[in-house]
């Protein structure tokens, strides 16, 4: 899953900026055959991205050239209401690019199905991207073909691994196996085991290990369950009771604005579960350091990051639209994103490729073979309607716990199951 939130926040892999405006590029196909409109694609970012999409949207031109597509790249603190605007007035975009709001969209009707889309052009979305081709889904329905899907994964320090005597985290560590080695990296005041687990993202993962879900397969909240209950106290306990994970105050005394993507580097902590941007901030560091699948529980998940594309109600060219997504998506096109070190790739075919494997920007021997491996741990998320109000619920709930002045679990999730309950029971 992209984190819409992180997504727009974080800087991408080679210097992700924010940009200023609309930006609006244009490909035309060529011949008697081009469309008489071009199709409109919008997404979000800043100019890696910008160019990133543009070098695949002239590739699929160059390949179709019967298409015309328009790219409109929109800051991201914009992007949901610019396209929801769009939409209403009847010039919504022919390809957009969602994440996890894909559902605040399509639970309007502002989206189009894509089953028969994708059962015509020969696309099945599983064979393609395996887990990570159900994501994107509503009441049975496929909205959106993933584009980006990286899995998180163990960012570890080697040199630290090496002089404890620890061997390399694996997907068959178990929760003691990670506190034990924790408990040996850590060096108290200076270096710290692991970076933490408060992002959502990472203790989700510990909860559907745990058997546990964040909403069950009737569309109700159930983060109050004993599955989630222990998987969360595990995590807490990382901080307040091992201290094996720093505090916030911690975190504070290390510099402003510092977290685990920040400390990792500095070598403040000796792992970091996290997604493929880390890697941005580890080119020039002096340390040896690998990546690696995230640990079990009772059986193995993972949170994923990504992005998928999708095709709006008022698109007047449905199947060239479809058929432009086809083509983004496919392995020939997905090259183009690892090739950039933006991204990971949705198509399992690119991240087993050698493209993916050994990708010339990498300077240094990282297993990136990780990532094939980690996406058949991805878990299905939650992505309900109210995905915005639900994630703000939960972290404003869980905010004392994180301080450590809630050190109940159990207590902390009972009040967020009340508030959830709230929340979606008005959304029906």
């Amino acid at each position: 899953m992209t984190l819409d939130s992180a997504r727009f926040s974080r800087r991408g892999f080679l210097g992700l900026g924010v940009a200023a405006g609309v930006l609006t590029l244009t490909a035309c196909g060529s011949g008697a055959g081009a469309a008489d409109a071009p199709l409109v694609m919008t997404v979000w970012g800043g100019d890696p991205d910008r160019k990133t999409y543009q070098a695949r949207i002239d590739l699929l031109v160059k390949k179709h050239p019967d298409l015309k597509v328009k790219l409109q790249l929109i800051p991201g603190d914009a992007y949901p209401q610019k396209v929801q605007t769009m939409i209403a007035g009847g010039t919504g975009p022919d390809i957009m690019q969602v994440a996890e709001s894909v559902n605040t969209y399509s639970s309007k009707n502002q989206l189009l199905p894509l089953d028969d889309l994708a059962k015509k052009a020969d696309l099945d979305p599983g064979q393609r991207f395996g887990p990570a081709g159900s994501l994107y889904t509503y009441e049975d329905k496929l909205y959106a073909i993933p584009d980006r899907s990286g899995a998180v994964t163990v960012f570890y320090n080697k040199d630290m691994f090496d002089k404890k005597g620890i061997k390399a985290p694996t997907a068959d560590w178990t929760w003691d196996d990670a506190l034990d080695a924790f408990k040996e990296l850590t060096v108290p005041g200076k270096v710290w085991g692991y970076s933490g687990a408060e992002w959502f993202p990472q203790w989700w993962s510990l909860a559907y290990q745990n058997g546990g879900t964040i909403i069950d397969a009737q569309g109700r909240p159930a983060v109050d369950s004993d599955e989630v209950v222990e998987a969360l106290q595990w995590a807490g306990d990382l901080v307040f009771k091992h201290k094996v994970v720093p505090s916030k105050a911690d975190y504070a005394d290390m510099g402003p604005d510092i977290g685990g993507d920040q400390a990792f580097p500095n070598q403040k902590v000796a792992t970091h579960a996290n997604g493929f941007w880390v890697m941005s901030g580890l080119t020039k560091v002096k340390f040896g350091w690998d990546i690696a699948p995230m640990w079990r529980g009772k059986k193995q998940a993972v949170s994923a990051f990504g992005s998928g594309l999708a095709i709006s109600r008022t698109s007047k060219q449905r199947d060239n639209a479809f058929k432009a997504i086809d083509f983004l998506t496919s392995a020939e096109a997905q090259k183009m994103i690892i090739a950039s070190g933006q991204d990971v790739p949705a198509d399992l075919a690119v991240q087993k490729s050698q493209a993916f494997l050994k990708p010339s920007w990498m300077k240094t021997d990282v297993d990136m073979g990780v990532f094939a491996e980690s996406s058949a741990f991805v878990f299905r998320a939650p992505f309900i309607p109210e995905w915005n109000q639900m994630i703000d619920t939960i972290s404003n709930g869980l905010a004392d716990f994180w301080l450590g002045k809630e050190r109940s679990a159990k207590k902390a999730l009972t009040a967020v199951q009340k508030d959830l309950e709230s929340l979606i029971k008005s959304g029906a």
